[in-house]
């Protein structure tokens, strides 16, 4: 189940570029600005704080050559903003600033801007800021986290299933536990040594370089990593020390039965939570508002969201290869009721917090995948609710062990006899299982007859604890997604900020979707007006493809209509600069709102025309 996951996941996670959760809100110099004098600093504010690298700012002066600036660091002592040092003295000319920072949930960022001091030069310097990921690295990050999420859920969920639900036989359990605290500690390792080349943007080959490891090891994220990593070997010695001393673990009764003493029980609480902490402190509920209340909400998440799924994965095991008496099947029912009603209640509370509006649930990619994650929540609850009635149905019939699947056959001499199943009466104060979950009785001539009573209970519980478990990976898949893509509320504070500070912003972009009808002819062309306004502009449009990469295609066009003053449309005259489409001479006489056709052609006979408008200052 883990390899197959994580194959649909480094195919979901290559789909599209992976969203920063810190937003850039304000430049000082703004972008575009022309400046009398020259500054003597740069200072960037974000939605969110933000942690600083070596080479997190890059000036390019007007003839391309790099200016010698000081260290970065937060202006003023906020955490929310990056600054640089620039020399007293700068030429005239147009300068460009490249700069790259992490945000507080472990994310990078990065982007550039443009300044001028006493005049706009007659070019540019180019710089490229590439990917904010470099590709290879960003997928092996993107495998190992989803991995973990995984490996976690197991390793929790198992021994909370041992500990809290008590089987008689455990022994299945033990492999699945070894296999996931390995999983957990193999991906800590591959998360901890690729964290700086995740930041930097470099290939996974520079994951070994002792400088970067060591910059890892004194930030938050590697010092979340280096913690849980400690974690696993601290529980992994526990482990073994109860192993070789069994008198120490209070876990046989005179019985047979077992259960955890107070002592084991308790350790494993908090090596729990710690664990779960390690995530917290390196995501979402590290930045934003509310951070102590959405830490504790993100560790009771993670907690309920491996105890009910790894143990339902721990009783799907025992089910298909142990006997499993009814009572253990009703301990984890009442372990999972509780966990959903935990998860219900953060739930809701971190999607206020991620959300800050209505709006943003359909106009956010974050929005969207939390609606994704929701109806995969529900359907998760309906097969919950099917494994309780059959939980219920089993023990009012009176078995008391559900047995796997195997059934064991004499060795010569005749069959053996079926073993009659006594029903509770209704006179004995006990209601009897509904008869509809038997099902209707095979007609003659139909092969072999279905289950009925207790065999048919244990059957379909096997079935809605398999459904429940393959829902439940989903779910995962979809949280860990979450987990890398923009908030919406930190979206709509990007989005206003340009407003707030007083001004236009110095540059439009807008992100126009197509799709041609052929396999693969879909995508999004990324439109930039500089600086989209009235006057002459700058037009860059970009495609990209349905895999999230730059594509080429045979034809682009572009064009502006005005309805309100019946203008247009004006053909932009976009030509292929090599990588992407352009042009220096498009010319908006009138302020408003203004409709941009564009039309994609793929293909010799594959073409479509899309419409967005597009406000001129």
């Amino acid at each position: 189940m883990l390899l197959v996951a994580a194959l649909v996941l480094l195919v979901l996670g290559s789909a599209a570029p992976a969203s920063a959760h810190a937003a850039l809100k304000s430049t000082d110099p703004e972008d575009g600005t022309v400046l009398r004098s020259a500054p003597r600093q740069i200072t960037l504010t974000f939605t969110e704080s933000v942690g600083l690298l070596d080479d997190s700012f890059r000036v390019l002066d007007p003839d391309n050559r790099r200016v010698r600036i000081g260290e970065a660091q937060h202006a003023r002592g906020r955490s929310d903003t990056a600054s640089v040092t620039l020399p007293a003295k700068l030429a005239d000319g147009t300068y460009v600033v490249a700069w790259r920072v992490v945000s507080a949930d472990s994310h990078p960022v990065g982007g550039a801007f443009t300044f001028s001091v006493g005049k706009a030069s007659a070019t540019v310097a180019p710089v490229d800021t590439g990917p904010v990921e470099n590709p290879a690295t960003e997928s092996l990050y993107n495998i190992g986290r989803y991995l973990a999420y995984l490996a976690a859920a197991l390793v929790i969920g198992t021994a909370g299933f041992v500990l809290l639900c008590r089987p008689p036989d455990r022994r299945p359990l033990r492999r699945p536990l070894v296999v996931g605290w390995w999983t957990l500690l193999g991906t800590t390792l591959l998360l901890l040594f690729l964290r700086a080349p995740y930041e930097t943007g470099a290939g996974p080959a520079t994951a070994f370089d002792a400088a970067a490891l060591t910059r890892t090891l004194t930030g938050r994220p590697g010092l979340a990593l280096l913690t849980r990593l400690a974690l696993l070997l601290t529980g992994a010695a526990a482990f073994v020390l109860l192993r070789k001393h069994p008198a120490r673990q209070r876990l046989v009764r005179p019985s047979g039965a077992w259960s955890a003493g107070a002592g084991p029980l308790a350790a494993a609480g908090v090596l729990a939570v710690a664990l779960a902490l390690t995530w917290a402190a390196a995501e979402h509920a590290s930045a934003g508002v509310q951070v102590p209340f959405a830490m504790v909400s993100t560790v009771l998440h993670l907690l309920a969201m491996a105890l009910w799924l790894g143990g339902l994965t721990a009783l799907l095991i025992l089910l298909h290869r142990a006997e499993v008496p009814a009572v253990t099947v009703a301990r984890f029912s009442r372990l999972a009721f509780v966990c959903v009603a935990v998860l219900v209640a953060t739930g809701v509370y971190q999607s206020w917090r991620g959300l800050g509006s209505w709006d943003a649930l359909t106009g956010t990619t974050y929005g969207r995948l939390l609606v994704a994650k929701l109806a995969a929540v529900v359907l998760l609850l309906t097969a919950a609710r099917f494994s309780r009635r059959w939980t219920a149905a089993l023990a009012m019939s009176g078995a008391g062990t559900v047995v796997p699947e195997r059934v064991a056959e004499p060795v010569g001499g005749p069959a053996l006899p079926a073993r009659p199943v006594a029903l509770p009466a209704a006179s004995d104060g006990v209601q009897a299982p509904a008869k509809a979950l038997d099902g209707p009785s095979p007609a003659a001539g139909d092969g072999p007859p279905e289950p009925s009573g207790p065999d048919r209970y244990r059957s379909g519980l096997r079935r809605s604890v398999l459904a429940e478990v393959t829902v439940g990976v989903v779910v995962l898949v979809i949280t860990t997604v979450l987990g890398g893509t923009l908030p919406g509320r930190a979206a709509a504070e990007a989005v206003q900020a340009p407003a707030a500070a007083g001004g236009l912003p110095a540059a439009s972009v807008t992100m126009v979707p197509f799709d041609v009808g052929t396999p693969g002819g879909h995508g999004q062309v990324q439109i930039t007006l500089d600086p989209g306004r009235v006057g002459d502009n700058t037009v860059q449009a970009v495609v990209f493809g349905s895999d999230g990469g730059i594509v080429s295609v045979p034809e682009l066009r572009l064009s502006f209509t005005l309805q309100a003053q019946k203008i247009g449309p004006l053909d932009a005259k976009l030509t292929d600069q090599g990588g992407y489409w352009g042009t220096n001479s498009l010319t908006l006489p009138i302020a408003g709102t203004w409709t941009m056709n564009v039309t994609v052609r793929t293909s010799d006979i594959d073409q479509v025309t899309t419409t967005r408008t597009v406000r001129i200052g």
